[in-house]
């Protein structure tokens, strides 16, 4: 399989499992958090878009490292994964130092 698909996968897994198995903080259950995630994705198909577009890109995947399936427009469907991982990774450590802070 492709290396950025795989990456895509493995940093997917492990930002879930750091949620699920240690940190805990619950953000999967959160409204909040899921309003947060669609408002994100929003936007990211806008500025992924025109960075990743067909025509005249910003950035470019070598046809080998990913899947090759590009929605919508021409995003790389990896792009939405690590989007997912990066952000989710973000709250949780923010969730998780806030809690440890009010504990001291």
């Amino acid at each position: 399989m492709a290396e950025y698909t795989m990456a895509t996968l493995a940093a997917v897994l492990v930002v879930v499992a750091i949620e699920l198995f240690w940190a805990r903080t619950g953000i999967f259950r959160s409204l909040q958090y899921w309003l947060a995630m669609a408002i994100i994705f929003f936007f990211q198909v806008f500025v992924d878009g025109w960075l990743t577009r067909l025509d005249d890109p910003v950035v470019r995947y070598t046809p080998g490292m990913f899947l090759g399936i590009r929605f919508p427009f021409s995003i790389p469907i990896e792009d939405f994964g690590f989007g997912f991982a990066l952000v989710t990774a973000v709250i949780i450590t923010w969730k998780a130092l806030g809690r440890r802070e009010v504990r001291e």
